[in-house]
């Protein structure tokens, strides 16, 4: 079965990884409905990342081509001074600092408690609730050529957070630049694009770990690997249609799926249908 479940997590994964519902709490979720209550892990959920992380590149090819040519040219003749291509290059590089800090600094909390469900239930509501609160109030006008170097550090910093299943990537940089007054579609563009440098340095990097620990993970490496694959197929899909929703529509229906989860979760730990930590 486990081959099986490594593919409906590599669904659950590309579907996932762009909405703000947080992908880490849904493939934490299934594995505690559909695997016996094992916790895929969070080197898993990094390596499937990686396929999703291929989709934003695909997507944005162009633009990210573009943004990195003019970033390592930008001390040359050719290159104004100012222009924004290069700014957006720095403005990836500030706000991936702050996760990539946090990454290394806490792994072992990653690992452990803050994968408590009772610690997902709070973050999938707390955050949703930002998010609506910020959707709903933001200024929505502020586009990618009004970025600022104090906003890609708040936004970096809000990355941050996604660490914590429950939080989101998206859900947490979306809803720092909306709550900044930019538009959803800025929002949810500069949040894909900061995310490609954070996930895929996290993704290889685990997958490092895996490579030279073999039996630590719940999956096999030829189970993650097609996972990931099919990550990336479902993501290519998803991230299109995100990116057309986003254009007309707000995040409502995302918060109330967080709400509707989060509750569900906190009334089947009460009542100890479910255990709050892999094993406990």
């Amino acid at each position: 079965m486990d081959w099986l479940h490594a593919i409906l997590l590599g669904i659950v994964q590309g579907l996932t990884e762009f909405l703000p519902v947080s992908s880490s709490a849904h493939i934490r979720l299934f594995g505690l409905v559909f695997m016996d209550g094992r916790d895929p892990g969070a080197t898993f959920t990094a390596i499937t990342q990686i396929g999703t992380e291929l989709a934003v590149l695909i997507y944005f090819w162009p633009m990210i081509v573009r943004i990195i040519r003019k970033w390592f040219k930008q001390w040359g003749p050719s290159v104004e001074k100012g222009d924004a291509d290069v700014r957006m290059g720095w403005f990836v590089i500030l706000a991936t600092i702050p996760i990539g800090a946090a990454g290394y600094l806490f792994q072992d909390l990653i690992r452990g408690s803050l994968r408590s469900l009772w610690f997902t239930a709070f973050t999938l509501i707390f955050f949703g609730i930002l998010l609506w609160i910020a959707d709903r109030w933001g200024r929505k006008e502020r586009t990618m050529e009004n970025l600022r170097p104090i906003d890609a550090i708040w936004i970096g910093l809000a990355q941050m957070l996604a660490l914590v299943p429950g939080v989101s990537r998206s859900g947490a940089t979306t809803t720092m630049a909306r709550g900044l007054g930019y538009t959803r579609t800025a929002s949810s563009e500069f949040a894909f694009l900061i995310a490609v440098p954070a996930v895929f340095g996290a993704g290889f990097y685990e997958l490092l770990q895996a490579i030279q620990n073999p039996g630590a993970e719940v999956f096999s490496m030829g189970q993650t690997a097609v996972a990931t694959l099919v990550a990336f197929v479902i993501a290519l899909v998803t991230i299109r249609q995100f990116m057309a929703w986003v254009r007309r529509h707000s995040f409502t229906p995302f918060v109330v799926w967080r709400l509707v989860l989060g509750v569900i979760i906190i009334i089947a730990l009460s009542a100890g249908v479910i255990e709050p930590l892999a094993g406990s």
